[in-house]
């Protein structure tokens, strides 16, 4: 594992439950230069000892753009709404009121 990957996972295991970040929050927290490179970590997170809530990652408008990498194509969805997320048409709803920044932990 790559030291980026590494210091994304470390982010990610920081989320709490019943909120959701994105790619971009991020990557701009690391200064990655690119929420690519975030998402190909959570791609890749699946893989990993102990689990990372790669669910709990979307994209900037909070849409669930990772959730075909799960086991199954609602398993993304289903992870969020245990947790108390509301989701419609693959979107989380009052997104603005629930997405948490990395900078929070400073």
């Amino acid at each position: 594992m790559s030291a980026y990957q590494q210091d994304i996972y470390d982010i990610v295991r920081l989320i709490p439950k019943g909120r959701v970040t994105t790619y971009g929050r991020i990557a701009d927290y690391l200064a990655l230069g690119s929420a690519r490179m975030v998402g190909w970590a959570m791609n890749q997170s699946h893989k990993t000892d102990p689990s990372i809530p790669a669910h709990r990652v979307v994209n900037r408008k909070g849409e669930l753009t990772g959730r075909l990498h799960f086991g199954t194509p609602t398993r993304m969805q289903e992870l969020l709404e245990k947790e108390g997320i509301t989701i419609k048409n693959h979107c989380i709803v009052h997104f603005d009121q629930l997405v948490w920044s990395p900078i929070e932990i400073e």
